[in-house]
């Protein structure tokens, strides 16, 4: 192993994983109109940590190389991750590239002297803590015929000596959404735990067919528009993280029924009243309320609220819930800041959530060609906020058997201003939410946040 150190953490080793050789002919895939939109967006950063009481030599020796056979094992069946996605010069389209005995997927192993209990603490820490943890993609390059080469996927594995294990990603998001994420994920585990036996996969593998994607109001034109006019007029942008904080808040199962219950009682509209779309709306408003103190805005200013949600099967067409690719909406939620600070901002919040999302499975696709301007349009306001996660991911079923996951973090909502949204780690229903705001509006954060939970009377 060649090793290299920086403050806190040791690198043991890197190498490329593939999938079995000859089991992945040399393949490509197009990507969809789903999928175009994402190649704008930084790569999802995931880290998963477990707890492992167990010296380093005892990973490198007893664990290590089944998570690796394993991941090459389940590669094979998951081969977008080991490829590229190729974006040749405009008109040409961009797509997945497979290439037999080239394609790979990075994977560090490294050590840690950070203490494992303040690294998956709930309360806020220098948003820094984490980065040492995310792997690094391998840098694009443009090939002599001017195409793009974008690396899909690297894995970093941390040991913090007998305390704990971190399973660190970073993927191209035009990939796969999600949902195909973690299947991939969950695969991998099952292929671990039963010791490299792919049968647990015959019931669960991925379909690549993309004729399932229909395109009845010619959104591929659109969004290939939409991707060019990006290409040509920007880089990789990514805001500053200095001084910047990141801290879990919990909202249980009991507080979720209890703002269901206040949101229904007056909700005369029957609209879509969840627990994911009463948490968004308590953590907006706890949120709004944090900025008061640092902004001037206007009382009749909108505030917005991106997040997006499976259209499988929620579409005109059916899309099988095992579909490799991105098959998400996006919906953009429109609330006046006067309307989210008042007495029933919580309230409103979510009637104007219940709403689009009413609206939206009535649409479809429909409004797909104003996807990009819509979302565009609100960013510039500064006043947006996205969602990265969802409770629906099912992200602590991620076992490798050492138990499930002591926390799951996104790390690049540190870098895009976006909020976090998984299932609660116990499993008793409840929503976790990450967020990474400079560390006075922490302090507002927090004491709203604690503020508002205690009016709930749960």
């Amino acid at each position: 192993m060649v090793e290299t150190r920086t403050d806190m953490l040791k690198v043991l080793d890197s190498f490329c994983v593939s999938p079995p050789p000859g089991s992945v002919p040399t393949i490509s895939l197009p990507l969809t109109y789903f999928d175009f939109s994402w190649l704008a967006c930084v790569p999802v950063q995931r880290l998963f940590f477990y707890e492992f009481p167990h010296p380093t030599l005892h990973f490198v020796e007893t664990t290590l190389p089944l998570l690796k056979r394993s991941l090459s094992l389940t590669l094979q069946h998951f081969f977008p991750y080991a490829a590229n996605v190729m974006c040749p010069q405009s008109p040409g389209k961009p797509y997945i590239h497979y290439t037999e005995g080239g394609g790979s997927v990075t994977f560090t192993v490294a050590e840690s002297t950070a203490d494992f209990d303040h690294v998956v603490a709930d309360y806020p820490r220098d948003v820094k803590c984490l980065h040492p943890f995310v792997p690094q993609l391998p840098p694009a390059h443009v090939t002599e015929d001017g195409v793009r080469v974008l690396p899909t996927l690297a894995f970093q594995v941390t040991v913090f000596p007998n305390s704990g294990i971190c399973i660190g990603s970073i993927y191209c998001h035009a990939v796969g959404d999600g949902k195909s994420f973690m299947h991939f994920m969950r695969s991998w585990t099952s292929v671990f735990r039963s010791g490299g036996d792919l049968a647990c996969l015959e019931n669960s593998l991925p379909l690549f067919n993309r004729d399932v994607i229909k395109d009845p109001f010619g959104l591929e034109s659109v969004q290939l528009k939409n991707y060019w006019r990006w290409v040509s007029s920007c880089g990789e942008n990514s805001a500053p993280t200095a001084g910047k904080v990141r801290a879990t808040f919990v909202l249980s199962r009991a507080h979720a029924e209890r703002l269901k219950h206040l949101v229904t009682a007056v909700d005369t509209e029957q609209l879509h009243i969840s627990t994911f779309v009463v948490t968004c709306a308590f953590i907006w408003v706890c949120l709004i309320k944090s900025k008061e103190s640092v902004t001037d805005d206007d009382d009749d200013k909108f505030y917005y609220f991106l997040f997006a949600f499976d259209g499988r099967n929620r579409l005109e067409f059916p899309v099988p819930a095992t579909y490799f690719g991105n098959c998400l909406q996006p919906c953009v939620t429109d609330v006046k800041k006067s309307e989210l600070t008042g007495e029933d901002g919580i309230v409103l919040a979510a009637k104007a959530f219940g709403k689009t999302i009413k609206e939206m499975g009535s649409r479809g696709l429909r409004w797909g060609e104003h996807w990009a301007s819509t979302i565009i349009e609100r960013a510039k306001t500064g006043r947006l906020t996205p969602l990265a996660g969802s409770p629906k991911l099912r992200v602590y079923d991620t076992d490798f058997g050492w138990g499930r996951p002591c926390k799951v973090e996104l790390t690049h909502i540190d870098h895009d201003g976006a909020i976090s949204m998984t299932e609660s780690r116990d499993g008793q229903g409840g929503t976790e939410v990450g967020l990474a705001l400079n560390k006075n509006q922490m302090d507002e954060f927090v004491t709203v946040f604690e503020q508002n939970l205690k009016q709930l009377r749960v």
